[in-house]
């Protein structure tokens, strides 16, 4: 399984300048309590590939809140047969911890 890693200020261009999909593996309760704007739901527990946006244009970063789920996430993406491996490895908590705006 190949992941990769990708930092706080990769994922603040890719949202800028809308060339990446976060999306947020979560629980529906943590995501309701504050995520990173302009993230998706695709919580961990209900997670299915096949509902993802593959091919849409942009890349596909999961997120959680501190970089497990995440990985976990890729692991299932990567069963199913799809090239994800990117994750944002601080998660939500690195987001908020450096101050970025929270929706």
């Amino acid at each position: 399984m190949k992941i990769v890693d990708v930092d706080l200020e990769e994922v603040k261009q890719g949202l800028e300048d809308g060339s990446m999909l976060l999306v947020d593996v979560r629980e529906p309760h943590e995501f309701a309590a504050g995520h990173i704007p302009n993230s998706v739901s695709h919580p961990l527990s209900t997670f299915d590939p096949a509902a993802l946006p593959v091919g849409e244009g942009r890349r596909i970063v999961f997120s959680c809140a501190a970089g497990v789920r995440s990985v976990r996430a890729i692991e299932f993406a990567q069963a199913a047969g799809l090239g994800l491996r990117e994750h944002f490895a601080g998660g939500f908590k690195a987001w908020s911890l450096a101050g970025e705006p929270i929706a």
